[in-house]
């Protein structure tokens, strides 16, 4: 059996993940740290409704009980210093999606997976069927791909990062620039366009909109043909956890690395700086090492304000 630390159950992942590991999977969450803002109560319920067996008091206590820990900071500022603790143990760590929200975040994390300590991330999305199989996809059969355009809703960045990562998972690595586009506005509703370059000449384009859910729509243009999907996001998370069960039971890391995941936020930090000045392209390089990026801070408080008891 894996045994799985919880840090913090912001978020309804944690609940999803244990629902799918308690239908035959030989993983388990076993023990939890907690100082988000899930009060006693939902935390006394999880641990009841999953059967852990501990509730601990540091991410140290936490990571003597663990194979492995699964980090769920809604506040992604928090991910690192709970990561920290347990990567000195020697043992591996999954940070749910954004990874990280800032550049100096994404430099520490980089530099973490470089000494070989094992961080596994971060969007279902990115592992989603659709996503992997079109990936697979010989440019023979299909064409060479010239443009993705991807959709995306409820937030900016939180949730819109599964879409960005999306496209690191059909075209890889290589971006260069990130645009704004435009932006509607209706009724408190908020639609913004993103515009990627890559260094091979694809370009990428993401609709976020903010205040209402959106399905993750793909459409792909190729020399051939153009193709479309739609993500099945009742599959996401088993494809996530079925790469991190194999991983820990094989050593066979099928997860994107660590540089490859934070290219998809330095996606995204460019793009709000490039909105922030009038529209022009900024390329990742150039990302001063100052940018405040997105504050993980400010949407938990806000994430907290709206969210309702869901583990009692």
């Amino acid at each position: 059996m894996i045994r799985i630390g919880a840090c913090n159950i912001d978020t309804s992942h944690p609940k999803a993940f244990a629902d799918y590991l308690a239908n035959g999977s030989d993983a388990r969450y076993v023990g939890i740290f907690n100082d988000g803002f899930r009060g006693d109560d939902e935390v006394d319920g999880f641990i009841k409704k999953y059967g852990l067996e501990k509730r601990c008091t540091s991410m140290e206590e936490l990571a003597d009980m663990c194979d492995i820990v699964f980090i769920h900071d809604c506040n992604w500022d928090k991910h690192l210093t709970h990561a920290l603790p347990v990567l000195k143990k020697g043992k591996p760590v999954f940070i749910d999606k954004p990874i990280v929200g800032n550049l100096a975040d994404c430099r520490r994390i980089e530099a973490l997976a470089k000494e070989g300590k094992v961080l596994l991330g971060s969007s279902s999305v990115r592992y989603a069927e659709e996503i992997v199989d079109f990936a697979a996809k010989s440019e023979a059969d299909i064409g060479r791909v010239m443009n993705v355009f991807g959709t995306s809703g409820v937030d900016e960045f939180n949730y819109a990062v599964h879409i960005v990562e999306a496209f690191g998972g059909l075209l890889g690595t290589g971006a260069v620039s990130a645009q704004f586009a435009g932006r509607s506005s209706i009724g408190g509703k908020v639609c913004e366009t993103f515009f990627v370059t890559f260094a091979n000449g694809v370009t990428a384009t993401y609709n976020t909109f903010s205040g209402t859910w959106q399905p993750f729509d793909v459409v792909i243009q190729t020399t051939k043909s153009t193709y479309h999907f739609r993500i099945d996001v009742s599959k996401i998370y088993a494809a996530l956890l079925s790469r991190i069960i194999d991983f820990m039971k094989t050593g066979t890391n099928r997860l994107a690395p660590v540089p490859v995941i934070t290219e998809s936020v330095k996606i995204m930090l460019a793009a709000r700086i490039s909105r922030e000045n009038g529209g022009r392209a900024v390329a990742l390089a150039d990302i001063p090492e100052s940018d405040p990026g997105y504050s993980g801070a400010l949407f938990e408080k806000e994430y907290a304000a709206a969210a309702k008891k869901m583990y009692v």
